[in-house]
């Protein structure tokens, strides 16, 4: 039966654990394409209205249903940093995900126990669909299916014409257009609701 516990345990899942994972997985982006001398990332954290941006954070208010990194170039672009690059979420949430699972199996943490084993099972839920080729629901390939083609065809491979990795001045110009559109709608709304 679904009592308050597991309500409490639900909620810390999906507003801490899954949250903090998704952002391991993103700078798993980060730190890869740092090592070929990325240009402009950005880490945006959520959907909707910006909240809060810092440095190369975009932080918005639904702030964990959809994540993405982006940027404008590479300084060192090649297959080998592609691949890198792509590889980055699953290495990097395989190697959290192994490390706190090593912690919790010798004993090392005992404290918080079923947070930390919620965590392990999100890393490597995070880490199998990443990591086995697919096509996602949108259309466009998961980091598995790029790193595969990328190998099998030497070249990157999209299923859409469009870049795999958006732009950070594209992302930016976007969400410009997308709050005057928004803003915009709630003007007119007000403007209808007082007559």
């Amino acid at each position: 039966m679904f009592g308050i516990s597991d309500l409490i345990s639900l909620v810390i899942s999906a507003f801490i654990i899954l949250p903090a994972v998704v952002f391991i997985r993103e700078m798993g982006y980060v730190i890869v394409s740092w090592l070929f001398g990325v240009i402009k990332p950005r880490v945006t954290i959520g959907s909707g209205r910006r909240v809060l941006k810092f440095g190369m954070f975009d932080i918005r208010s639904c702030y964990h249903f959809y994540s993405w990194f982006s940027y404008d170039k590479l300084k060192h672009e090649n297959k080998f940093a592609y691949i890198s690059i792509y590889s980055g979420p699953i290495l990097i949430n395989l190697v959290f995900g192994l490390t706190i699972n090593f912690l919790i199996a010798n004993g090392v943490i005992e404290e918080y126990k079923t947070f930390w084993d919620r965590f392990v099972f999100y890393a490597f839920y995070y880490v199998l669909f990443d990591a086995v080729p697919m096509t996602t629901f949108n259309g466009k390939p998961n980091n598995g299916m790029i790193i595969y083609k990328m190998i099998r065809y030497g070249k990157r491979i999209d299923s859409s014409k469009e870049h795999i990795l958006p732009s950070t001045s594209e992302v930016e110009k976007e969400y410009q257009e997308y709050m005057k559109e928004i803003d915009e709608n709630e003007k007119k709304v007000d403007k209808e609701n007082h007559y």
